[in-house]
């Protein structure tokens, strides 16, 4: 029987160029869809496929997602005061229990790579799930990494969350190549970082889930940068896959890449619209703006 999935990796030392000058003093991870910032999302997600361990990727500028993940007395207190009970409850909920996450710098910009290699020391020996918080999927009972964890649990080695795109879109992300499928689950046969337009191997995007054995750090220790001057998970995972067995597994729902604009606009309005409490006033906004 495998191992069970207690902890996953998130890697949140970007930079957030993109959204300049949102991210000048503020990390990227923090900014919110709708009331919760992007990093809660994620960890709540992970929560709910029954990780039980935390392990941020930090870089400098981070302390505040460290302070999130904390306590704030000075804010409960006020809040007792008040007897804003709700409120208190809500952030009691989004913390991690004494013990549930650990922190850890990553020093330079090297890529996700040498990212999820920082985290070796706090995973140990065994396996772990790997979270993107720029990647936010919209998938109630079905979201993942829980479709991840149900599907390790049936075939063990390493899984991979994927989407199909574009076929001129696949420049931009991890692509794999796969053999028969088997309902939404795909044995991998090969994986490359950000291909050249027209040399895919299929349409399907690795979506920033995963579930990895723990020898794929040994193989990040000795990784050449690739794709972008980085260090890149892919390829590491790409020679264990000559000794592991990978599946991807095709989510069933909406995934948005909130580390585009585009994607985190409307990551917002799909996240509202999901809100009883909000649905009809922001449908109303929107026919009143379009």
């Amino acid at each position: 029987m495998s191992a069970r999935v207690r902890k996953a990796v998130f890697p949140v030392a970007g930079l957030g160029t993109r959204f300049l000058p949102a991210t000048k003093a503020m990390p990227k991870e923090m900014l919110t869809v709708v009331d919760r910032p992007l990093i809660q999302h994620v960890v709540d997600e992970a929560r709910e496929a029954g990780i039980e361990h935390f392990i941020f990727v930090t870089g400098r500028g981070k302390g505040v997602i460290e302070d999130h993940f904390d306590r704030q007395p000075e804010l409960e207190e006020t809040l007792a005061a008040r007897g804003k009970t709700a409120e208190l409850e809500m952030l009691a909920a989004g913390l991690p229990e004494a013990g549930q996450a650990s922190f850890v710098r990553q020093q330079a910009p090297l890529g996700l790579g040498h990212a999820v290699w920082c985290a070796r020391d706090i995973v140990g020996d065994e396996p772990f799930a790997v979270v993107l918080p720029d990647v936010l999927v919209q998938s109630p009972g079905k979201g993942l990494p829980r479709a991840d964890a149900r599907l390790y649990d049936k075939r063990g080695g390493n899984i991979l969350a994927v989407e199909p795109v574009p076929d001129d879109q696949t420049k931009n992300y991890g692509v794999v190549a796969t053999g028969q499928a088997d309902g939404n689950v795909f044995p991998v046969t090969g994986m490359v970082e950000k291909p050249a337009p027209g040399t895919a191997p299929s349409n399907l995007t690795i979506l920033g889930r995963y579930i990895l054995q723990p020898e794929i750090f040994d193989l990040l220790a000795t990784q050449r940068k690739g794709a972008g001057g980085e260090i890149q998970l892919t390829d590491a995972m790409q020679t264990l896959l000559k000794k592991e067995p990978f599946y991807a597994v095709e989510y069933e729902g909406r995934a948005f890449d909130c580390g585009s604009k585009a994607g985190f606009l409307a990551a917002n309005v799909a996240y509202a619209l999901a809100r009883p409490d909000l649905r009809d006033a922001v449908i109303a906004e929107i026919k009143d703006l379009v």
